[in-house]
């Protein structure tokens, strides 16, 4: 076994491998940008050497550079986690080069399942299910376009050498083709410096299931059965699952043997996953009305819908990511092993630890990712720092068995280089039921404050019928946003009496001698009254706070009016107000209290009487950049009449594309930036006149 491993990568993988190391005896070295010069993962490690600048092509994709310090501190062996340079067979191949281990596998078999549409021709020759499609090497749009309305709409076209979701595009139709090919291409090479392409039928009411796989030099092959990854939000994943509602013991088994199958045709070594789009007939119940689209190899199949599933599935091969995923630790819920220790292990070249008959399912687990965005912008990437940041397990909060992975800490800084995953909650149950209760309850007890996260949204969708019932599909969330989006759980009277205990609070605590902190006091003279006012869900609202004679306090706010009673605990508020009780937490933060009830959070600003009397609204006619990132392209030029909605700029921040579109009817009177420009948030891009 390794003495010594390097860990190439940064945030919440970097301290996972580096956790399992330790409880091995491993010692770790962890490598940093300028950005992360102070991280969790820094820390996390025994050793730390700095690569380069912030960007990632600055110093996480410097290969050079990672290699050198893992030579110049002694470590015999590199583990890349999942992203930058963890599919790189280049990467590979030169740590072999170097005399040192990859854990991971060959540079070959990267090779082999790295380009999609080269892997999806070496997958058709062993038997593995294929969705229709073009995957051939002649780029030429018009080519494209023809084989796009040969197979027919919807189809979707994704970067040969893509992955997590980038460079895909959905095309309905037939002339929305070109327009969304540009696209794909140009983030297709941002992304990944190779814009090639392939159009595949798009599957309706598809789920996303995908098998992990485990091989050894010895030529051992075993699948730690699936993972339900279908709720997804621009093509990238939400909520994983593992094991897959629905699933019979004869579909897990045919999806296992194919993603063997795969991994066997590449000489795979170490740990990765096979991803298949399962298509679901006749809204997942019923028989099969006959083979499916495209004529699949009959080792897709499919079959009768048995009791506990979900009806007919097929399943066609997707892709094969040759790296540990994301979403792992619900694999290792349920099945109870590390697979870390096994990548180790095998990279060591140690056989597998257990064969295929010795693995078993426990229980039911589910993964969140706690993401920086704001669900209710079109999930906008977040920036800024972590002002509160706590989570279950923590301090004074008892949640139900929960494991948090991260690699951030309250008053770290979020920053537009890297990914927006700030962490992943995994809950384990016995029962699919009892493990989205407990994840319900670790989201409640998930308080962070100083940018927006989907906390809530994830909520959300625990609570839709859909994923209840597990209907689940990659349409979910577009089929729920009725439900998901725009949700005030925490009504105004509930955030209002949170805001007021928690300034009455603040004030007893800071002037004892304050006579409006004093409850128990009698009041010889007329009653006394407090008037208060917030910002809440966008409109203006006031609160009246009367102050008994026997000092008892009466609030008055959003229709409600009753007796407002508080005390303080060690972990936040008791309320009792309008026939209620509640436990809140409140952080203020400025002038905005962050209120985080069981039901729910709340944001509810406290207003300066004087301050905002006539305050006017903010100006028009500027178009302003939504987080920090880089202008790739103008649609538009000064002089052009443009219409509300209209796409006028496309931005790159997190690494993703972003489309800036017209908040209203008008003229362009002026491009202030140019494509390639980098720019603060709330930089004005252009302007509109009227």
């Amino acid at each position: 076994m390794f003495k010594k491993i390097l860990i190439a990568n940064r945030g919440e993988i970097a301290c996972r491998v580096a956790a399992t190391a330790r409880r091995m005896g491993i010692r770790t070295v962890a490598v940093y940008s300028d950005a992360d010069a102070s991280a969790k993962h820094v820390e996390s490690c025994d050793e730390a050497v700095h690569i380069g600048g912030s960007a990632p092509k600055d110093s996480y994709l410097r290969w050079e550079r990672i290699i050198e310090a893992a030579k110049a501190t002694g470590a015999q062996a590199i583990h890349p986690g999942y992203g930058f340079l963890s599919e790189n067979e280049a990467f590979a191949a030169a740590c072999a080069e170097a005399g040192l281990v990859f854990i991971g596998p060959p540079p070959s078999a990267i090779q082999a399942m790295g380009l999609k549409a080269e892997s999806k021709q070496l997958m058709e020759k062993a038997g593995v299910p294929l969705v229709p499609g073009y995957h051939g090497s002649d780029q030429d749009p018009a080519l494209l376009q023809r084989e796009a309305d040969r197979i027919g709409y919807p189809v979707l076209i994704k970067a040969s050498a893509g992955g997590g979701g980038k460079g895909m595009r959905a095309v309905e139709k037939s002339g929305d083709f070109e327009a969304a090919l540009a696209s794909c291409k140009r983030e297709a090479i941002n992304s990944f410096g190779d814009d090639a392409v392939l159009v595949e039928k798009y599957v309706q009411r598809p789920r996303h299931i995908e098998i992990q796989v485990f091989g050894d030099t010895q030529g051992n092959y075993v699948y730690l059965f699936e993972r339900d990854c279908s709720v997804q939000r621009r093509h990238q994943k939400v909520l994983e699952e593992a094991p897959a509602p629905g699933m019979t013991e004869a579909m897990r088994k045919r999806m296992g043997e194919a993603a063997v199958a795969a991994a066997r045709a590449v000489k795979y070594v170490g740990a990765g996953t096979v991803e298949f789009i399962v298509e679901q007939r006749e809204s997942g119940m019923g028989p099969a009305a006959g083979p499916s689209q495209g004529g699949a190899a009959p080792s897709g199949g499919s079959e009768p819908r048995e009791a506990g599933s979900v009806g007919v599935m097929e399943f066609f091969f997707m892709e094969m990511n040759t790296r540990l995923q994301v979403e792992h630790p619900v694999t290792e819920a349920i099945t109870g092993l590390d697979l870390v220790e096994w990548q180790l292990r095998v990279a060591s070249g140690q056989p597998l630890p257990l064969a295929q008959e010795q693995l078993r399912i426990r229980g039911h687990a589910i993964e969140a990712r706690i993401c920086a965005e704001n669900p209710d912008n079109n999930f906008l990437p977040a920036t800024g720092t972590l002002r509160v940041y706590r989570k279950p397990g923590c301090a004074a909060f008892e949640v139900a068995p929960v494991r948090v992975d991260d690699g951030v800490r309250e008053g770290d800084l979020i920053s537009p280089f890297y990914d927006s995953m700030i962490a992943k909650l995994i809950v384990h149950g016995d029962t699919r039921e009892q493990a989205l209760a407990r994840l319900d309850e670790a989201l409640a007890a998930t308080h962070i404050v100083g940018l927006n996260t989907n906390v809530q949204f994830l909520r959300h969708v625990l609570k839709t019928e859909s994923f209840a019932h597990a209907n689940l599909d990659t349409a979910l969330i577009q089929r729920e946003q009725a439900v998901l989006f725009h949700q005030q759980p925490v009504a105004l009277p509930l955030a209002a009496a949170a805001a007021v205990a928690k300034t009455l609070a603040d004030e007893r605590g800071v002037q004892d001698n304050n006579p409006f902190s004093r409850r128990d006091g009698w009041r010889s003279h007329g009653l006394t009254r407090r008037r208060f006012a917030f910002e809440f869900g966008g409109e203006h609202s006031d609160a009246v706070l009367t102050y008994q004679h026997d000092g008892t306090l009466q609030l008055d706010v959003g229709g409600a009016s009753a007796p407002l009673e508080f005390s303080v605990a060690a972990d936040g508020i008791d309320i009792r107000y309008a026939g209620q009780r509640e436990r809140v937490s409140v952080y203020s933060l400025g002038e905005t209290d962050h209120v985080f009830a069981r039901r729910g959070a709340a944001q509810i600003e406290s207003l300066d009487l004087l301050a905002h009397a006539g305050e006017a609204q903010a100006e028009g006619g500027r178009l302003t950049a939504p987080m920090p990132g880089k202008v790739i392209s103008f649609a538009v030029k000064a002089g052009d009449k443009v219409s509300k909605g209209q796409p006028l700029a496309v931005m790159e921040a997190m690494k993703m594309e972003h489309t800036i579109a017209a908040p209203a009817d008008g003229v362009v009177a002026e491009l202030l930036y140019a494509p390639g420009d980098q720019v603060a948030e709330g930089a004005e891009l252009l302007k509109l006149g009227s």
